[in-house]
This record gives structure tokens, C-alpha cells and sequence, in this order.
């Protein structure tokens, strides 16, 4: 072995290493919500909490308790043992047993024998037993049997004394804090209320931040913001949801204002347009004529272009289209420039998107495989959070390095000037404006068939 190896071997058993991914492997099973992560913020530091005070109370209060009530009962019972020892006499003992009774709580009596029960199991968790038994092995160093076991309010001792065997009965309360387990039910019964005091809390706090996530999203897939949406909550999450909703209405402005001037523009070159069109055609014909006809066509279809473009199909209403007749259409159209097309589905037909932008989104990309490939395939997969569409062609494809270039208004991968073989260069801007509209995507790849790949990406 190396020393690098070394090294890095010795690296990767470092108390940080093994740190990091300790850390790395908790935040991985960590919940990812902020309803669930702000419930952990406040309910683990309670826990612990509760975890110190219980084991200190339990390690020191409860136990220095019960410590010093066994060794008091545990000195009475010694007392006892040495009445008896200085006056055995039997009407001493009735004498004896009246006082033990009286001042002390405790029942005694004598029972001949010395033969002691067989010891009880210890119970797992009693520091009664544990406490008392070292108590009476200590202060009276005889031989003894102890009953703590069940749920009697008194503890049963037996002692050898001389020949003879002491029985006490001894109140449970006296050799054992036996209130203890009220803390513990205070403790957890407000821990529980401080809890549900918290859940409803959060969840009043969290409704905000959920309707403003709701909203934002609806926006980002082209759809229309809730009518009930206002900023609520607390301050910060108003600030966020007011800003939310001076943002859409700039955005929807600015839409608005370049939908409405680019189709002021093109009215106005249409208006001039027809007007050189029914001059031409007053001049009469010939060659040049027809020339400046296509000028003009071109001309017209360049404002058409521009003006989707613009529009974007922004002012449509979300509604219901029916992916298996979209792709029956294209195919259609495949058929009458014979060229090879195929299309599978998977999932539910219809979705819920902007219809006329959708169908412009796809038509577009078949446009253009029809254009420069002679054969398409569609493979459409509809799941419960997204709408992917991919299209692979078999044409020329398009180069890696101009892939994001031909997404930009006017890009023209050729130096064709003539419309009809090149376009307008804005086919793909549309696309992706359409698709981005929507919350989604188009992104090209290599395909398979040996041409380009392309997919659209979009949350339904």
C-alpha cells in the first residue's frame, strides 16, 4: 500500500469524515416540508427537555427521596428490634407493638421460626426494593424477606430475631416517594397541549405560504391565479405574497402593452401592405410584378410570424385537449406530404393546458421534422405530475453547439433567404415560449433514429 493510500485511508476514518456523513445520512431521512420541519423544531427541543428533567428528577429528587423515607422506616423498624431485644417479655411485645402501631405506622408481630419465604423476583425497574434491601442490610444485619411487589398500599418485612421471625407491615408511602408519577403526568399532559397548541399554530401560519406556492404555480404553468389568493399570514410571508402580486400584474402589463403594440404595428403595415397589393395589381402584369407579389406574401407571412411570436397565445383560457386527436391531425398532414409518422400514448388522453398554444407547440415541432426528415415518431407519456412528449426524426439534426442558439428569435441555422425553405426563425422561439408559458420545457437532444430529439416537458 502507498502512503497516499494510506493517507486518504486514514482520511476517510476521521471522526469528520464519519461526522459528514452522519450529518449527511440524517438529512436524508429528515422531512423536507416546513409544516413537518418546524413541527420538529418544537417538539424535539421539548423532548429533550422533558428527557433531562425527567432522568434528574428521576436520579436525584425521586431517589434521594425514597432514600431517606427507607432509611427512616428502616431506622423505626431497627428501634423496634432493639425494644424487643431489652424487654422480650410477651406483655412487653403487646406494649411494643401498641407504640409501633401509634407512633410509628408500623404493624409487627412475632411468628415462631426461622425459616424465610423464598425470594420474589426483583422487578426490572424498582429502586424501592433495591433501596430498602440495602437499608436493612446496612442499619440491621440480619437475616431478612422483603414484599414490595403488586399494588398494596403496605410493604411486607420479615426479620430473624432470635429464633423467632419479625413481621412488619409498613406503609408503602412511608419508604417510597410514590407521588412522583403525578410530575411526570403534568409534565407530558402540558407538553401534549403545548403540542396541539403548536400544530394549530403552524398550520394557520402554513396555509399562507401553501396559497402562495399554490398561486405562484399556477402562474408558472400559464394558468389563472385563485380568485379567493390575498396575502395573508404573517408579516413577511404578506410582503412575499404582496410582491407575488405586484410581479404578476408588471408581467401581465408588459404582455398586454407588447401584445397590443406589435398588433398595432401590424395592422398598420397590413393597412400599407393591401395598398401595394391593389397597386400592383392595377399596374398590371409581368415578371417584375409577380416578384413584388412574393415580396409581399413574404412580407405578410413575417408579420404573421411576428405577431404569434409576441402574442405568445397569452390571453387563452386553460382548457381540455385531446392529445390522441392532435396527433391524428399531424399525422394527417404527414400523410399528405408523404412522409413516415408514428405516435404512441401512454396515459390519459386529454389534459388540461391552453389548447390553441398547445396545439402550435406541437405542430411546430412536426413542422419542422416533416420539413427536413421523412420520418417522426411521437412518444406521448401523460403520469400524474407531468405531460413528456418526444419526438424523434431521422433528418439532418442540429449541431450540439447551436441546439440553445436556434431557441433564439430569428436564428437561422441556414443562409436560405427564401421563406418557404427556411422560415421565419421563429418556429422554436414559439415552441419554447409556449412550452415555458406552461411551466415546462423543450430541450433537444440526439436521437436514435440518427436525427434530433426533441421533448417537451411540461407539469400538468
Amino acid at each position: 500500500m502507498t502512503l497516499f493510500d494510506q493517507i486518504r485511508r486514514d482520511h476517510d476514518r476521521s471522526p469528520a469524515t464519519g461526522l459528514k456523513g452522519f450529518l449527511r445520512w440524517l438529512r436524508h431521512r429528515l422531512p423536507t416540508g416546513i409544516y413537518a420541519r418546524s413541527l420538529l423544531i418544537i417538539i424535539l427541543p421539548m423532548l429533550i427537555l422533558q428527557t433531562v428533567v425527567a432522568f434528574v428528577f428521576m436520579e436525584r429528587h425521586w431517589q434521594l427521596v425514597t432514600e431517606r423515607l427507607s432509611e427512616a422506616v428502616t431506622r423505626d423498624i431497627a428501634a423496634v428490634i432493639e425494644l424487643l431485644q431489652r424487654y422480650p417479655d410477651d406483655d412487653d411485645f403487646a406494649t411494643i407493638a401498641d407504640v409501633a402501631a401509634s407512633k410509628l405506622s408500623l404493624m409487627v408481630s412475632i411468628e415462631p421460626g426461622t425459616e424465610l419465604p423464598s425470594p420474589r423476583p426483583r422487578p426490572f425497574f424498582s429502586i424501592l426494593d433495591q433501596i430498602l434491601s440495602d437499608e436493612i442490610a446496612e442499619q440491621i444485619r440480619r437475616p431478612f424477606w422483603i414484599d414490595t411487589v403488586g399494588t398494596s398500599r403496605l410493604v411486607e418485612i420479615r426479620i430473624v430475631i432470635d429464633g423467632r421471625t419479625l413481621r412488619i407491615f409498613a406503609p408503602r408511602n412511608s419508604a417510597y416517594a410514590s407521588n412522583t408519577h403525578i410530575f411526570l403526568v403534568w409534565m407530558v399532559s402540558t407538553a401534549l397541549v403545548l403540542i396541539a397548541i403548536s400544530i394549530l399554530f403552524l398550520r394557520g401560519q402554513i396555509r399562507p405560504i401553501m396559497a402562495l406556492a399554490n398561486a405562484a404555480e399556477s402562474f408558472g404553468k400559464g394558468q389563472r391565479p385563485p380568485e379567493d389568493f390575498s396575502p395573508r399570514g404573517a408579516d413577511e410571508v404578506r410582503h412575499v405574497g404582496l410582491a407575488f402580486i405586484l410581479m404578476r400584474e408588471r408581467i401581465e402589463r408588459q404582455m398586454e402593452q407588447r401584445t397590443a403594440m406589435l398588433a398595432g404595428v401590424s395592422h398598420d403595415l397590413r393597412t400599407i401592405l393591401t395598398r401595394f397589393r391593389l397597386q400592383l395589381a392595377l399596374a398590371g402584369d409581368g415578371p417584375e410584378i409577380d416578384s413584388l407579389n412574393q415580396d409581399i406574401d413574404d412580407m405578410q407571412s413575417m408579420l404573421e410570424g411576428y405577431l404569434d411570436f409576441a402574442k405568445g397565445e397569452v390571453e387563452e383560457d386553460v382548457g381540455t385537449l385531446d392529445l390522441g386527436d392532435l396527433f391524428e391531425r399531424v399525422a394527417a398532414d404527414f400523410s399528405l406530404h408523404n412522409r413516415a409518422f408514428s405516435w404512441t400514448l401512454e396515459g390519459e388522453p386529454l389534459v388540461h393546458v391552453r389548447p390553441n398554444a398547445f396545439t402550435r407547440l406541437v405542430t411546430n415541432l412536426a413542422s419542422n421534422a416533416r420539413r427536413y426528415a421523412h420520418r417522426l415518431d411521437i412518444d406521448a407519456r401523460h403520469t400524474a405530475k407531468w405531460l413528456i412528449i418526444v419526438f424523434d426524426d431521422d433528418g439532418p439534426g442540429i449541431p450540439k453547439e447551436s441546439r440553445d442558439d436556434v431557441f433564439k428569435p430569428f436564428y437561422r441555422l441556414d443562409e436560405a433567404r427564401n421563406l418557404d425553405a427556411s422560415g421565419t426563425g421563429l418556429g422554436l422561439a414559439i415552441a419554447r415560449d409556449i412550452a415555458r408559458s406552461h411551466g415546462g420545457n423543450v430541450t433537444l437532444e440526439d436521437s436514435p433514429l440518427g436525427g434530433l430529439r426533441a421533448i417537451i416537458r411540461v407539469p400538468v
